[in-house]
This record gives C-alpha cells, structure tokens and sequence, in this order.
C-alpha cells in the first residue's frame, strides 16, 4: 500500500520533507529548502529502508546547536507516516 505524507518541518533550514512509503519500506524522501548536497545523499540513503530501521539510525542527530536536523526530522516524519496506518 503506497502512503505519502507531507511534513512540515520544524527547526531546520528544510521547510518541507516530502515522504513516500510502500508498506514500511521508503520509495522517496524529497526535502524542500535545506542544504541539498546534504539531503540528498540522506534521501539516496534511506531509499529502499525499511522506516523501522532509518527511524532508528537518524532519530537524535543534531546539527550544530540546534535540538534537531534534517535526518532528525526525518525519523519523525517516517514515525507519523508509519502511525497513520494504525
């Protein structure tokens, strides 16, 4: 089952973090805004990973001084995507 979901990001230079899943494994992450060498190696990354397995490697990892990241920010939008099923 395709699901997509637009996040909103909050805390980071992205604004936007577009996400695409087939059943729980990702088919495409696009970031909107934000460092694109950076967010696209991250989307290149976790394509083709299961959501389980990219929320835990990217959950927790800051950027800088900031309380969050883009690959944070991410692992929460994989997590709402995945509660959207239930």
């Amino acid at each position: 089952m395709i699901k997509e979901l637009k996040y909103k990001t909050r805390g980071t230079c992205s604004r936007e973090i577009d996400v695409t899943l087939d059943g729980d494994v990702i088919v495409d992450v696009k970031f909107v805004a934000g460092c694109s060498g950076n967010t696209s190696g991250v989307s290149a990354l976790v394509r083709g990973m299961k959501a389980e397995d990219a929320i835990k490697r990217l959950k927790g990892i800051k950027c800088g001084f900031k309380n969050t990241s883009c690959p944070d920010q991410l692992a929460i939008a994989l997590e709402q995507c995945l509660k959207s099923d239930s």
